[in-house]
């Protein structure tokens, strides 16, 4: 009997998991209905239960006392990895948390296959640091470990965009020099692969990847960047300190604008930090609005406010971030035009890469005959547009933006564990 075998693609915004069924890739259910599930963790102070995805989200929108974390794979590869956070009268490692995420993925997972499952492809960035081979290596480990912990035994990792690339294959009906755009929460991957109804069943691949390149950008990083732009300003962010000597301190807003920071804002250091920062201010009266805010801990809810504002700025001109405040609303409008300023050089360095892949792999952008879209962030406008730019003559096809790199996982769990040894040993 073959062994059990799944994909799980664990993002930084949205996860999904992978299975093969009569033959085909499927997602697995894991919230109702819903095969994805948003990647956060909500530790319910009320009735000490850990909730997940949506669930997690609606405890902590319904103001039940806790602790939200999201965005969590952004700490892989980072310092934050060995640092705990506080969990009631827990200092918990982030790594734990991770792991208790993963956890629950593979719980769903053993369900769908009807046995406890051994066998999984984890997907992973091209990059999960940039520019540091090292701490690269160190965060691929974290991520397997946090997978061993909750009993996988055989644990494989696949670069996202060639999972994807496997899941577009399925459907083509010649041979094809396809550039996989994979943009998702927290990464921007590329991959340059000859993709072939008759290569598709092969168990070596190798001679089809051309090229492979990633970036440390993705949606969050937009999120942080208009946040900085517009929302923080009317926190006293870039405003000046009573001597007009220097502006006030920026680091505090860049944690309250980065998801996975938010959290080092509650504790009694950071406060007292913040309100003598207020007494510096030359405008103490915004500073005292960030105050309210993190005294709160209403940090994830503005996060939440500005990732939905970019969200109705690929569809509308202008939209708006509002968040209720002890003394009243905070409300700021904001436009695409400003937003499209404000992510300007994060795109920029996006399309270098493409750029710089391309000459690694030797060709000219006329070689490739498509662009395979996926991850949510592929859905900003300005983006997009600057992607498809650099390819005037390519097909474009649009994939699952939240289900293609999980289905392909799932595919390539199939090749390696389900296989003969000498296939696996290949792949």
């Amino acid at each position: 009997m073959p062994p059990a075998f799944g994909g799980i693609d664990f993002g930084t915004s949205n996860s999904t998991v992978g299975i093969v069924a009569d033959g085909r890739p499927r997602l697995v259910a894991l919230e109702g209905e819903q095969t994805t599930l948003p990647s956060a963790v909500f530790f319910n102070f009320e009735d000490n239960a850990t909730r997940f995805g949506r669930r997690a989200i609606a405890d902590y929108t319904d103001h039940a006392e806790g602790r939200l974390l999201r965005a969590l794979k952004s700490v892989l590869g980072s310092s934050l990895i060995h640092e705990k956070t506080r969990i009631k009268s827990r200092s918990v490692p982030f790594s734990d948390i991770i792991g208790e995420f993963i956890g629950h993925l593979k719980s769903k997972l053993d369900a769908a296959v009807g046995e406890p499952v051994d066998n999984v492809v984890l997907g992973r960035p091209v990059h999960f640091v940039d520019d540091d081979a090292v701490a690269d290596v160190a965060a691929q480990e974290e991520l397997g470990k946090a997978a061993r912990r909750q009993g996988f035994a055989h644990i494989e990792f696949q670069y996202e965009p060639i999972a994807a690339a496997l899941d577009y294959e399925q459907s083509v009906t010649r041979e094809e020099l396809a550039l996989i755009v994979d943009i998702g929460g927290g990464t921007s991957d590329f991959s340059i692969v000859r993709v072939s109804p008759e290569r598709r069943n092969a168990a070596d691949r190798r001679e089809d990847i051309l090229a492979n390149a990633g970036v440390h950008i993705g949606g969050t990083d937009f999120d942080r960047l208009l946040s900085l732009a517009s929302v923080m300003r009317d926190l006293g962010y870039l405003t000046p300190t009573r001597d007009g000597k220097r502006n006030l301190p920026a680091a505090y807003y860049v944690d309250l604008s980065t998801w996975q920071r938010i959290n080092l804002l509650y504790t009694p250091k950071a406060m007292s930090e913040l309100r003598q920062m207020r007494y510096e201010a030359a405008k103490p009266e915004l500073v005292e609005r960030l105050i309210d805010i993190v005294t709160h801990r209403q940090g994830h809810a503005l996060a939440g406010a500005v990732e939905q504002a970019k969200i109705d700025l690929t569809e509308q001109a202008e939209t708006g971030i509002r968040l209720g405040l002890s003394d009243g609303e905070l409300a700021v409008a904001v436009s695409r035009a400003q937003f499209e300023s404000a992510v300007a050089d994060a795109v920029g360095r996006v399309a270098d890469t493409v750029r710089a892949m391309l000459a690694q792999a030797q060709l000219p952008a006329s070689r490739i005959d498509t662009i395979f879209l996926t991850g949510g962030s592929t859905a900003v406008p300005v983006l997009r547009t600057a992607m498809l730019g650099l390819f005037p003559g390519a097909k474009v096809v649009a994939g699952d933006r939240f289900g293609s790199v999980g289905l392909g996982l799932a595919l390539d769990a199939g090749r390696k564990f389900a296989g003969t040894e000498s296939v696996r040993k290949s792949a």
